[in-house]
């Protein structure tokens, strides 16, 4: 809110939850509490999964996380459905919701702000750095790089990290596309995941420097192939 003031004293009206993860959410708290009328809104998945449990489990997560820091955070869930009106038009500016089918959570919304040519990727892309699969899909995730892509903004806003071009984009998806398909070659030739990793890491070369990657990389693997499993089923 503070670094807000300091480029407008205009209100907050709408707020857009990009996901279900907290970190891009808990603070949702904050912008009620100094403009109780801001609507707040989100894909519908993330609304119902806040509501069934997903909100408790984040705010304890980033209590554990911080050491009690955060403690006494309240989850403002948003009401509003972002695939019901599909668009929101205020301030004379036109926003554009694209809901990408099991990406990163299950529940995103990436946000394409028409009239700056901006695009809030959510954690759909993140920059040089590995995002936790757990929840996500390969395919999705490669499906909701192709849709930021074929948007053809100037502007891209990564989960994480910096906003730049197209690049960041292009970049990630290369990463997803690359350890799913080496997966899959071997998994045909039939390798475990164990078995196949190191072929795959050396493959994976120029990402070894971005975060996370020694902590994920062993398990995007495995998630890879489990994906691949179910496909084949």
């Amino acid at each position: 809110l503070k670094q807000l003031g300091t480029i407008t004293d205009k209100p907050i009206t709408h707020v857009i939850s990009t996901h279900v993860h907290g970190d891009h959410w808990l603070g949702n708290q904050a912008i009620a509490e100094a403009f109780p009328e801001a609507v707040f809104m989100a894909h519908p998945e993330m609304i119902k999964r806040a509501h069934a449990g997903a909100a408790d489990e984040w705010i304890n997560l980033m209590a554990q996380a911080t050491e009690g820091f955060t403690a006494g955070t309240r989850a403002v869930i948003p009401a509003v459905s972002t695939s019901e009106i599909g668009r929101l038009e205020t301030g004379g500016m036109t926003f554009r919701f694209h809901a990408p089918e099991r990406a990163h959570s299950g529940t995103d919304v990436m946000i394409e702000v028409v009239e700056e040519s901006v695009l809030f990727l959510g954690d759909n892309v993140t920059y040089k750095r590995i995002a936790r699969m757990d929840d996500a899909s390969f395919n999705g995730s490669i499906a909701a790089c192709d849709t930021a892509i074929d948007l053809a903004v100037l502007h891209y806003i990564p989960g994480h990290g910096p906003t730049g071009d197209v690049g960041i984009v292009n970049e990630f998806r290369k990463y997803l596309a690359t350890l799913y398909g080496e997966a899959e070659r071997l998994y045909e030739e039939g390798l475990a995941d164990f078995e196949m990793k190191p072929e795959i890491v050396q493959k994976l070369a120029p990402y070894a420097d971005w975060v996370n990657f020694d902590d994920q990389v062993g398990r995007h693997i495995s998630l890879a192939i489990l994906e691949i499993e179910k496909n084949n089923f």
